[in-house]
């Protein structure tokens, strides 16, 4: 059962006269930042009763936002034990990276192949946020995580494959929980500002077996930090939740 001690509490969620549908999204929101924070543990089983006291709304919305986070993978639905946060996988992690080496190396041969790059589309808005000069640079790591994931997405899609840019996406979603792990150190968001313009650079000097290699080697190193993180947070809460 879920530690409720061990979750941040935070203002009881009013539930009149907002929409059932808002509801549940704000239930959602608040139980994916749990999440995402390390305050409810790989593994930890919780049941519906647990955050309905503790959100202090009734069981639809927390059905309802329990539903959508297990379409997304981040919880499990336990037959007559209620839920467990999804068991923490780096093998399936890391192989979800994978793939989207694949998908990225994929994606920028095929960008650098066309005959008409739209320089003035998506990668000029890529061109505006991260071909900038050092002082220029957004520092806000929480920020910054959101534009790293939109550099790769837009990658893809100005690639022109919309099956392959759908792919991609499903892929950042399922990993989105630990990759912006990635930038809550200051040198990480450094490195990704002078990565992504190399990237760029070689993307629009149509160097594709350039921009590919350095594709593999920024997700390579992204997923070493993203791992060597995890593992002390993971330490850091089992720890003070003991």
């Amino acid at each position: 059962m879920m530690r409720l001690e061990s979750v941040q509490a935070g203002p009881a969620i009013r539930q009149a006269p907002a929409l059932a549908g808002s509801l549940a999204d704000q239930v959602y929101q608040r139980i994916k930042d749990d999440l995402f924070g390390f305050r409810m543990l790989p593994g930890e089983r919780f049941t519906e009763a647990d955050l309905v006291a503790r959100l202090g709304v009734s069981r639809t919305p927390v059905r309802l936002g329990l539903a959508r986070l297990e379409r997304e993978g981040f919880v499990l639905a336990r037959p007559r034990s209620g839920w467990q946060v999804r068991p923490f996988d780096f093998e399936r992690f890391e192989a979800l990276y994978d793939v989207r080496v694949v998908l990225e190396q994929a994606a920028v041969e095929k960008l650098c192949a066309r005959e008409h790059m739209d320089q003035a589309g998506i990668l000029g808005a890529l061109t505006d946020v991260w071909l900038v000069p050092p002082p220029q640079r957004i520092l806000d790591g929480r920020l910054v995580a959101q534009l790293d994931e939109a550099f790769h997405c837009s990658l893809v899609m100005a690639a022109g494959n919309p099956e392959m840019a759908q792919i991609h996406r499903d892929v950042t979603e399922k990993i989105r929980i630990v990759r912006r792990l990635d930038f809550t150190k200051d040198f990480r968001v450094d490195a990704t500002y002078d990565e992504h313009a190399a990237i760029l650079r070689a993307v629009l000097g149509r160097r594709a077996d350039e921009a590919a290699r350095m594709l593999r080697s920024h997700i390579e190193m992204s997923k070493a930090e993203v791992r060597k993180i995890t593992l002390h947070m993971l330490h850091e809460a089992r720890e003070s939740a003991g």
